[in-house]
């Protein structure tokens, strides 16, 4: 899976995964849909983001959480 929109910068919030390069960490919008906000209103809190950058922010979250079963 190709994550274009999530992007590691040092100069960045210290690294962390962000969007497009910019202040806003991946983690921040996972947050808050996970504590029941809806896309739209992600978007008004952050009016430089696209519905494509929460979905992907949210795609590298499940990406990062997959578990690799190992057959014993």
């Amino acid at each position: 899976m190709t994550f274009d929109r999530i992007t590691f910068d040092p100069e960045i919030m210290g690294g962390r995964a962000c969007i497009r390069g910019m202040r806003i960490p991946v983690s921040i919008l996972v947050r808050q849909i996970a504590h029941g906000a809806t896309v739209d209103e992600v978007l008004a809190d952050y009016p430089d983001l696209e519905a494509a950058d929460v979905e992907q922010a949210l795609q590298y979250a499940a990406w990062l959480t997959s578990e690799q079963i190992l057959a014993g």
